[in-house]
């Protein structure tokens, strides 16, 4: 059985979605960097992501407009704005994030259903975090980052990743990924579709995993992974390029921030504003035909 579509979007409606999620996840992203970092030892427990809005939006909306918006807006407001944005390394960061979130919203059937919003959750940041942690582990392997975290021994980066890896699911995955996301979806489902003039999910769709986890979802996410490492790899040889810090930016101080932050705000506000008049339009035409 191939997979169906719960519901269709318009080309606007995709639109919009993208654009919500890019605005929303990119302020977010900010005000992480404004959360201070907490180090014990060797282990450092930090907000990483307020990855519950994108996860939201691909569970309830469009899951690849969702997150292709997401990471799209991590890049333009968290980095390129506020001159971090590291080249060719990004695309790794962009793509392992991207599919993550694809992935959990196309695992959910029914968004009501909160074991399946679990396992979605944790598939989809098992995907991001796990591909992040082989890129790392490989690019000291083959020598192009040095790294050691005991002196002579390569492979003791293995165990600082292991610990990262599991920092990262249990600490932020579970605080700020997957316990905001079981609070919200159920809540939101059938109430913010109206709103923003869409139709909420069909809940009572039918169709096994083997639908879902197809032959070609495999194939495009061992190359799009494929890809991700080999761009990372990249941006560690002197074949990096694209890289954007500029010098400016320490003129201006820690207030420039808010500007990202300001303008992410706007965009997010001029979207919701655009999508809830296109719905008062739709409903009054709907009206007037049945009239």
């Amino acid at each position: 059985m191939s997979i169906q579509r719960p519901y269709q979007l318009t080309q606007s409606q995709k639109m919009m979605v993208f654009i919500l999620s890019m605005s929303l996840y990119g302020l977010s992203n900010m005000f992480t960097e404004l959360i201070p970092s907490v180090q014990l030892g060797f282990i450092e427990l930090s907000v990483e992501y307020f990855a519950f809005i994108p996860l939201t939006l691909c569970i309830l909306f469009h899951p690849f407009y969702a997150a292709i918006g997401a990471s799209l807006g991590e890049i333009i407001f968290g980095e390129l704005m506020l001159g971090q944005f590291g080249g060719i390394g990004e695309v790794e960061k962009f793509i392992t994030f991207s599919l993550g979130m694809y992935i959990a919203g196309i695992l959910v059937r029914n968004p009501l259903n909160r074991k399946q919003v679990t396992v979605a959750v944790v598939a989809g940041l098992l995907v991001h975090h796990l591909l992040g942690t082989i890129v790392d582990i490989g690019k000291v392997w083959v020598g192009v980052e040095e790294f050691e975290a005991v002196s002579g021994l390569a492979q003791s980066i293995v165990i600082i990743e292991g610990v990262s890896l599991l920092n990262d699911l249990l600490f932020s995955g579970i605080l700020f990924a997957l316990l905001p996301t079981l609070y919200l979806v159920p809540r939101l489902y059938g109430k913010i579709e109206p709103l923003l003039g869409m139709k909420p999910r069909n809940k009572n769709m039918k169709y096994t995993i083997g639908a879902i986890v197809t032959p070609k979802l495999v194939v495009v996410s061992i190359m799009l992974a494929v890809t991700a490492i080999a761009a990372e790899f990249l941006s560690e040889t002197d074949w990096a390029f694209g890289e954007w810090e500029p010098d400016f930016l320490d003129a201006f101080g820690n207030w420039f921030i808010w500007v990202p932050i300001t303008l992410s705000f706007m965009v997010t506000i001029i979207v919701l504003v655009v999508m809830r008049l296109k719905s008062k339009r739709t409903h009054t035409k709907e009206l007037e035909n049945l009239g």
